[in-house]
């Protein structure tokens, strides 16, 4: 992939005149990390102008990380054909992309940590087995719902518990304690990763990374202080804080951005006929996303036009929440 340029680098000084809050560049770092599954949908181009506004508006970077670690998912050619869509949008990376399939040598690194300090073991359950043990409980697993790790494969103090010999096994993270934690637009948040999680796969038993995991590790890495992502990933949060503890790494502050829903009334995506952006259309594309983040119309010619004067309205509007 050809190194990103930065024609948006201007827009930091646009967007301090126009009153929007400075910052130290060095200091705000923000990033979008799309899985290489499909193309941007009108969903996806909300996270994406969202992290891209606020790291703006702070006169802070904005990044692009490819989370493909899930291999088997990622179409070819798919980061590239991201990237081309995230520019056609004016949305430029101030670094060349990471691609989290490189990673691995640093994903295992912090499991090995994790598992020397005893908080990750390995885990052979089968997911039927998993819900098997819930049913066993009375609880029956529903769709898009959590399912809840019931510790079978926890090592427990009278030696009991552990995996039973599989050779294929998961790893998990020893899930303990209620985390508390504050979204910029949400609020005061609460979890009790325990009892609403349990404890969960860091790396699957079929060698992929966990999203979990990937994430924690690559944020620190590229400096990362600010988090501004979809709401259906806000209940990841209590599980990554829980991660950068055990790590001893900083957790950067959270903004969940509302969610598009397709016909069926769940997140827009691709499993429920999300189409691709028009790349055709860049800046009716860029409006749409703009009125479901609550920005106001904006009238402009092109996408470049678009951006520079919708960031004084998104830094009023984050303002007004409290939490800049």
């Amino acid at each position: 992939m050809a190194a990103p340029h930065s024609p948006s680098r201007p827009a930091c000084a646009t967007a301090a005149a126009a009153g929007a809050k400075p910052a130290d560049a060095r200091r705000y770092t923000g990033r979008f990390a799309p899985s290489p599954t499909g193309p941007l949908h009108a969903g996806s181009l909300v996270a994406a102008l969202a992290s891209w506004l606020d790291a703006r508006a702070h006169g802070g970077r904005w990044l692009l990380r490819i989370e493909d670690v899930d291999t088997p998912r990622c179409a070819p050619g798919m980061a590239s054909f991201i990237a081309a869509q995230l520019a056609a949008c004016g949305m430029h990376p101030d670094e060349p992309p990471w691609q989290q399939s490189t990673r691995g040598d640093a994903y295992a690194a912090a499991l090995r940590r994790l598992a020397d300090a005893g908080l990750a073991y390995r885990c052979d359950c089968t997911r039927r087995e998993i819900d098997a043990a819930l049913a066993a409980r009375g609880i029956v697993h529903e769709r898009f719902a959590e399912r809840i790790y019931p510790g079978t494969c926890r090592p427990r103090p009278d030696g009991r518990g552990g995996p039973r010999g599989r050779p294929r096994r998961a790893w998990r993270f020893r899930a303990e304690g209620v985390v508390h934690w504050t979204d910029r637009r949400l609020g005061a948040q609460v979890q009790d990763v325990a009892a609403e999680v349990g404890d969960f796969v860091l790396r699957r038993a079929d060698g992929v990374w966990a999203y979990q995991l990937a994430v924690v590790v690559d944020d620190a890495a590229q400096g990362i202080t600010d988090v501004v992502r979809g709401s259906d990933l806000a209940d990841n949060t209590a599980r990554q804080i829980l991660l950068q503890r055990a790590l001893g790494l900083p957790t950067p502050r959270h903004l969940h951005t509302p969610l598009v829903l397709g016909a069926d009334g769940h997140k827009l995506s691709k499993q429920n006929g999300a189409a691709p952006l028009d790349l055709a259309r860049p800046l009716a594309a860029l409006q749409a996303a703009g009125a479901v983040l609550g920005l106001p119309p904006i009238d402009a010619a092109d996408p470049a036009t678009w951006l520079l004067r919708a960031l004084p309205a998104w830094a009023g509007m984050i303002a007004a929440l409290g939490n800049p």
